[in-house]
């Protein structure tokens, strides 16, 4: 891949008023420069062509300052097969399992039509433009706020790759091609009814869940998330923020490194902060200054 071939890419994606910023080349991960990526996402075309004359980058696209709830619908591994809640018969994908909400939800209306995006692994990328006023929190498959099995969503703190970009993986590789060039619909009410807000609560119970089913961070990064969150839930009163704080820091130097997802430490430390009382402003401030501090000194891996 070459810069000229994905800079129309992301000068279009910016033109529609999506926020743009540098992913590795081949890869998912945020440059190490942009790993504070939100921040740096842009829509200015000339900082565009700067940031993309230094590489072939694949770009990422921030939901969040876009306006943007995408719904990833994904294909199974192999050997991976339906947890029981899901062995029935015609579901054999993420597909499938959008379409048996929307029957159940919606009548079998599927919103289908809007701006699209088809993966690498065959799956798909369903953009839909937010509601004014309300922030949604990413999810995870099956986690206890996710939709359903092979079904992920980014919205505020979260990004997916951009059309246009090549991803090279273990598992499968290739580009991520537009389908529909349709404006993103409105989120539907009913989805929107069924995806998790800022601020809300979560249990002790949801966050150990929500940590045995993320499968986008590397194995030793994976333990050492489920480590952190273990030291915030068992913090003792008095120790609660600077505990936060200090597992933000830890986990934000592995996003530092390119190792582990901001998203699923950001999603995990403010489960666990609210679960052991921390009012969710004050997570949310303790997890982003923790997390800004680590990214300062990366470990784990390169960009």
């Amino acid at each position: 891949m070459s810069v000229r071939s994905v800079l129309p890419y992301v000068l279009a994606a910016a033109k529609r008023g999506w926020y743009v910023f540098p992913l590795v080349c081949g890869g998912k991960q945020p440059v190490r420069r942009f790993c504070d990526w939100e921040r740096h996402a842009t829509t200015d075309p000339d900082l565009i062509v700067r940031f993309w004359s230094g590489g072939a980058f694949n770009y990422g696209i921030a939901c969040g300052p876009s306006g943007l709830v995408v719904i990833d619908l994904d294909t199974p591994k192999p050997g991976e097969t339906a947890p029981p809640e899901w062995s029935r018969e015609g579901i054999t994908d993420g597909a499938d399992v959008f379409a048996a909400l929307a029957e159940t939800h919606a009548g079998g209306e599927l919103p289908l039509d809007t701006f699209t995006v088809r993966t690498r692994r065959g799956g798909l990328h369903l953009y839909y433009a937010a509601p004014a006023g309300v922030q949604y929190r990413n999810t995870a498959g099956r986690t206890p706020k996710g939709l359903g099995w092979l079904i992920d969503t980014r919205a505020h703190g979260g990004y997916v790759v951009g059309p246009g970009s090549h991803v090279a993986g273990a598992d499968a590789s290739g580009p991520y091609t537009v389908e529909n060039a349709a404006p993103p619909a409105p989120l539907p009410a009913w989805l929107g009814a069924l995806l998790p807000k800022e601020g809300e609560h979560t249990t002790s119970g949801q966050v150990h869940q929500m940590l045995a089913t993320y499968r986008d961070a590397a194995g030793y990064a994976a333990a050492a998330l489920r480590g952190e969150v273990e030291r915030v839930l068992s913090a003792r009163t008095g120790h609660r923020n600077h505990t936060l704080n200090a597992a933000a820091f830890a986990l934000g130097t592995l996003i530092g490194g390119g190792v582990l997802p901001k998203h699923l430490a950001e999603d995990a430390l403010l489960a666990a902060g609210q679960q052991i009382g921390l009012p969710p402003a004050e997570c949310e401030a303790t997890v982003h200054s923790g997390i800004q501090a680590g990214l300062r000194k990366p470990r784990g891996g390169a960009a």
